[in-house]
């Protein structure tokens, strides 16, 4: 009798400890057809992915401790859908998000690799959402600009009144320097019913990205943002400016600039996205327009179909290029213009 109390006991302490931790299985799988023209060079067609959702799949967990205390971990992997492969070297891993947090009224510890504050909080006024050929391409054209961060401490205050503040610090982990190779950064936003706000300022040091035949070596890179969304209902609408000096350790400062207004406009079982986005590089003393619309029509709550169209203007001696994952687009000529297309569909899990 004693031995079969001793196991009730046992089950209903391990159902406890069940009710109160979780794992979830999640992911994306996104794929689609695009073709892209550019001006003095080649065009290409073929299949991409991640044209309205990044493609991933990943693992988090949350364990409740008690006292408001809880302790959650997240795994996240990318892959190129149509060819089957991880995004890094063609193979899988957690680049994406790798991080172990404590959670609690103090707010969130995070440690691991995982997108900086900065670019979390500024991306999220971007009515492309950051992906396909339609989204702000600033992250991807200003040289050495960081969107994810390794070996990053963080700190998430709790909102307080609808202000939440973010901090990061990512260790270099070089011998006999505490600097180099060190990324820090800081936001604040603020979210109150249709309005969000969002602050961003972050510093890195010791990049270096290739410019034609040499290898420009960075001081350090500062960057600044702002964005703001408003959701009237009938239209989201949304801007966001941001600057990035790269300072090489050599030479003069060069600055990176860019602007972004766009609207989400639900129609029929869907929305529709309109986005404008201006670039502006010191360094080349070139500028760049760029025009997308697109349209995402939901079939459920987990899957839908997209299509997207952009266009990009250069001028003067200005390269900037429209981006898809999973096919390699070529940029235009110095001063000319590029175009896309592109059609999916997106299932979520």
């Amino acid at each position: 009798m004693k031995k079969y109390l001793g196991m009730v006991v046992m089950l209903a302490a391990s159902g406890a400890a069940t009710a109160q931790s979780s794992v979830t299985l999640f992911g994306i799988v996104d794929a689609g057809l695009t073709y892209a023209k550019a001006s003095g060079g080649d065009s290409v067609y073929g299949m991409s992915n991640s044209g309205n959702l990044t493609s991933r799949l990943g693992f988090r967990g949350l364990e409740d401790l008690g006292g408001g205390l809880k302790a959650g971990f997240w795994l996240e992997g990318g892959f190129n859908n149509d060819s089957g492969t991880g995004l890094t070297a063609g193979s899988f891993d957690f680049r994406r998000r790798s991080t172990i947090s404590l959670m609690g009224g103090f707010g969130e510890v995070r440690l691991g690799r995982a997108f900086t504050r900065a670019y979390e909080d500024l991306s999220r006024h971007d009515v492309f959402g950051q992906v396909g050929i339609g989204q702000n391409q600033t992250w991807y054209n200003a040289p050495a600009a960081v969107v994810r961060g390794s070996n990053m401490l963080t700190y998430i205050s709790p909102s307080l009144s609808g202000f939440k503040a973010s901090a990061d610090i990512g260790f270099g982990e070089t011998p006999g320097s505490a600097s180099n190779n060190r990324y820090l950064g800081g936001s604040a936003t603020y979210d109150n019913g249709p309005l969000s706000l969002s602050l961003a300022a972050e510093q890195w040091n010791d990049a270096a990205y290739a410019a034609g035949a040499q290898t420009v070596v960075l001081d350090n890179t500062r960057a600044y943002g702002l964005g703001a969304s408003y959701n009237f209902g009938s239209a989201k609408l949304a801007a966001l400016v941001r600057q990035q000096r790269n300072k090489p350790v050599t030479g003069e400062s060069v600055k990176f600039n860019t602007a972004h207004v766009g609207a989400i406009v639900p129609l029929g079982a869907g929305e529709a996205r309109v986005g404008y986005n201006y670039y502006d590089n010191t360094g080349t003393d070139g500028k760049a327009h760029q025009l997308s619309l697109g349209y995402v029509y939901s079939l459920s709550k987990r899957t839908a179909l997209y299509g997207t169209y952009a266009f990009m203007k250069n001028q003067k001696q200005e390269r900037f290029m429209l981006t898809a994952a999973g096919l390699n687009m070529t940029a235009p000529s110095p001063g000319k213009s590029q175009n896309a297309i592109t059609v999916g569909i997106r299932h979520s899990f």
